[in-house]
């Protein structure tokens, strides 16, 4: 793909979150946090005063805090199967309640403890008493036929490329990740009811795959109704794990670079 991006005359920057890699963990982390971090990194490579961001999975919880909080700064973002918190309050209940029993339970019994007693994650997430996150446990069932398809990719699965981002353990990487996620947030993303960055000045998009078993498509249709701003893309057949497809992520670039819909 690097040809591609030559083509298009892209730099794209991907950097460890606090908490995984070799980035400090911050145990005050939030979604304004993660865009603060961007902004500073942004300056510090000198990406100029306008950049695009991209989120994937647990990345949406940095764009959505980037359109929130910095959003003179974007030339543009775009999320990508992005989790959803469903404690957020702009959510229809009976809508929120059907994605979440969506679930297995063992994961709704996992965000449940990351929602309402979130000093309690790293105990649920290690205990063995009771099933913890299937999600976080990469167990199959959590996956589509077409994600089972591409993980099975050798490059993929390699101890290296698991191993670099866990380095410092689970704690401040995957247990922060859901109680931030699924915490209780400073702002409520469907109170937006006008795109954030000034003058039309860039769009946002969101990409789901229709059989995407992690996140139910459900509450994405309902983020697009309610937000008009945001420029959606169902996939049909495809899950979670889609953006891992060369010429769906290659899509995805142009689409936010030229603004196609």
């Amino acid at each position: 793909q690097q040809e591609v991006y030559q083509e298009l005359g892209v730099h794209i920057v991907s950097f460890d979150r606090p908490g995984y890699g070799e980035s400090d963990p911050d145990p005050n982390r939030t979604p304004e946090s993660l865009a603060m971090d961007v902004e500073e990194l942004a300056d510090q490579l000198g990406l100029g005063s306008k950049f695009y961001v991209l989120g994937f999975s647990m990345g949406g919880q940095a764009v959505w805090g980037c359109i929130k909080y910095i959003p003179h700064r974007l030339a543009g973002a775009g999320m990508i199967a992005p989790v959803v918190n469903y404690w957020w309050p702009g959510f229809p209940s009976n809508l929120s309640t059907e994605a979440y029993y969506f679930q297995l339970p063992q994961d709704q019994w996992t965000l449940r403890v990351a929602h309402y007693a979130p000093w309690l994650t790293y105990w649920w997430n290690t205990q063995n008493w009771f099933p913890a996150s299937a999600v976080a446990a990469g167990r199959a069932e959590v996956f589509s036929s077409q994600d089972l398809e591409i993980i099975a990719n050798e490059e993929f699965c390699s101890g290296q490329l698991r191993a670099y981002p866990m380095q410092q353990g689970n704690f401040e990487s995957l247990h922060r990740d859901m109680m931030v996620g699924f915490g209780r947030w400073e702002f409520d993303p469907m109170d937006m009811e006008i795109n954030p960055i000034p003058d039309g000045g860039g769009s946002v998009h969101l990409w789901h795959g229709e059989e995407d078993q992690m996140v139910p498509v459900t509450l994405q249709r309902y983020i697009a109704k309610k937000l008009p701003w945001v420029k959606y893309h169902e996939l049909p057949g495809k899950g979670h794990m889609f953006p891992l497809i060369p010429e769906i992520s290659q899509s995805m670039i142009k689409a936010l670079l030229y603004d196609e819909n």
